[in-house]
């Protein structure tokens, strides 16, 4: 993977990271469980390339 998707990625688990601490400041559970998805679905990517790089 180049150097723009692992940005995007990070990014990703940034925006995961805020959604999911404002969810608990509001107490509001929907967004404190989409922030863990997309923290989720960040990691999930980040895994993949890690696999991708290893057999480069």
């Amino acid at each position: 993977m180049g150097l723009g998707d692992k940005i995007s990625n990070a990014a990703e688990d940034l925006k995961g990271k805020a959604k999911e601490t404002a969810g608990k400041v509001t107490d509001n559970e929907q967004l404190q469980a989409e922030g863990q998805g997309d923290q989720l679905a960040a990691g999930a990517k980040k895994v993949g390339e890690d696999v991708k790089d290893t057999f480069k």
